[in-house]
């Protein structure tokens, strides 16, 4: 406790800084600069060259490095994926099939299933389900304004339960983070399987969806949204429809996964490396889609390798947003924020309410800031730290954040995926944060209550 009041200080102006400027980037390295003032003795020169080498020595660290490549290399994955033209052809192929659910329930189910199936990025999830499903929503009545809720809500909630891609990298780069500086103990991935069950507004939204589609629920704004008239719709006669370009790399990219972990766990896959296993699992996913697109002439080896590297290009800006934080989260460490916060809180405030409190906190910087990815960041080795000092569950306290983060993310009006499924459904992004503001809030309250609950029988 040796910094006291500024080891508090440090993170809640990384946070102030990332609710004002609304950019993630920026509030991190500020917040990691200031932290390193303080760790220096106030010296600039030392806590600039300081905040440089501690960049530079993440890298030292075999799974930093492995995370950071994975996070890159998923961006190729979808970059070849609708560079092949999977994506138009899987869009194609469900439009095909989508005769067989011609129905109000059945175009909305259709959404919803697209959402669930599709978890290898959120803003793919949100376009396929949204140019899927909207003619037939047009011709069964149903308003554009649900279908964007549907596709919203099955987006972020999907991608962080079955976290088999870049939010999962994410995840567990915070969380293996807060194990390698021994604030907390475990295997990483053993800990982020164990925060599914936990992970409360996720599932609570998924659930929330599913009775709004089977009891044709329409609450507040949702009951004034008005449906488009019917344009019948036809896929471009170059776009050859099948599922199998979409779904055959997806498919091995997950099958990899467990595999890559019983070997690195030497036949026990809770023992096997989390980063180790996604960095191989992508790596030969790129493989099999080189020998797939290749002799199939989906794409040639010159446009096979530009879509590689503007893939990895595209999701530079995650990547440096994981390095900041993985950075900001040893400093917060070695200023003793954790310590501090369990010695004020001690016997101050019932360690019961304090996975709430996180999510709340996760949930407000969220829907300040727009992203659930730098909420992500900023909060997690705050509240893995604070969790341990003050003996919480763990893989509770992880879901806390993860939830807290999806909940401001799905409600805020200026979040990617709120914005991109505006555009996927094609209706006005205000009406859209309108119609789906009353649904989230509901999802809200009944994850909270289930983190209070779950903070009294873990405790």
């Amino acid at each position: 406790m040796e910094y006291g009041i500024l080891s508090i200080i440090i993170p809640l102006l990384t946070i102030f800084l990332a609710i004002i400027t609304k950019d993630v980037v920026v509030s991190l390295v500020s917040g990691i600069f200031a932290g390193m003032l303080v760790l220096h003795s106030y010296n600039p020169l030392d806590a600039c060259i300081a905040l440089v080498e501690g960049i530079i020595a993440l890298f030292a660290e075999g799974w930093i490095t492995k995370t950071l490549v994975f996070m890159l290399l998923v961006g190729s994955i979808i970059r070849l994926l609708a560079q092949g033209g999977a994506i138009d052809s899987f869009v194609a192929y469900l439009s095909q099939q989508a005769k067989t659910v011609d129905s109000p329930r059945g175009a909305m189910l259709l959404a919803y299933f697209i959402g669930i199936v599709i978890f290898i990025e959120s803003s793919i999830t949100v376009l396929v389900a949204g140019t899927v499903a909207k003619p037939l929503c047009d011709k069964n009545g149903v308003s554009r304004e649900k279908l964007a809720y549907i596709c919203d809500s099955t987006s972020a909630p999907v991608c962080s339960l079955i976290p088999l891609n870049a939010w999962g990298a994410l995840l567990l780069g915070l969380i293996v983070t807060a194990i390698d500086a021994h604030v907390i103990s475990g295997e990483g991935i053993s800990l982020l399987i164990a925060s599914i069950p936990y992970n409360f507004y996720s599932i609570f939204t998924l659930l929330i969806v599913l009775a709004v589609i089977f009891f044709n629920i329409n609450i507040g704004p949702m009951k004034q949204s008005v449906p488009r008239s019917y344009i019948p719709y036809a896929p471009k006669e170059q776009v050859k429809a099948s599922p199998y370009k979409m779904l055959l790399p997806i498919l091995f990219m997950v099958l990899m996964v467990p595999l890559a972990l019983y070997f690195t766990g030497k036949g026990n896959i809770l023992k096997g490396s989390g980063s180790t296993s996604v960095y191989y699992a992508v790596i030969f996913t790129l493989l099999f889609i080189y020998l797939y697109f290749i002799p199939t002439k989906t794409l040639t080896h010159k446009s096979y390798f530009a879509g590689f590297y503007q893939g990895m290009g595209e999701m530079l800006p995650v990547t440096v947003i994981l390095l900041f934080a993985l950075l900001i989260g040893k400093v917060i460490g070695d200023l003793g924020t954790a310590q501090y916060l369990a010695h004020l809180l001690q016997g101050n405030i019932s360690p019961v309410i304090v996975p709430l409190l996180i999510f709340l906190v996760a949930g407000i910087t969220s829907f300040s800031t727009g992203t659930s990815w730098g909420t992500f960041s900023i909060m997690m080795p705050i509240a893995l730290a604070l969790g341990a000092t003050l003996h919480l569950d763990i893989p509770l306290v992880i879901a806390a954040v993860i939830s807290g983060g999806i909940f401001g993310d799905h409600a805020s009006p200026i979040s990617d995926t709120t914005i991109i499924s505006s555009m996927a459904a094609e209706c006005d992004h205000i009406s859209h944060v309108r119609t789906q503001l009353p649904y989230a809030l509901i999802g809200g309250v009944f994850a909270g209550a289930a983190f209070l609950m779950a903070g009294w029988l873990t405790t």
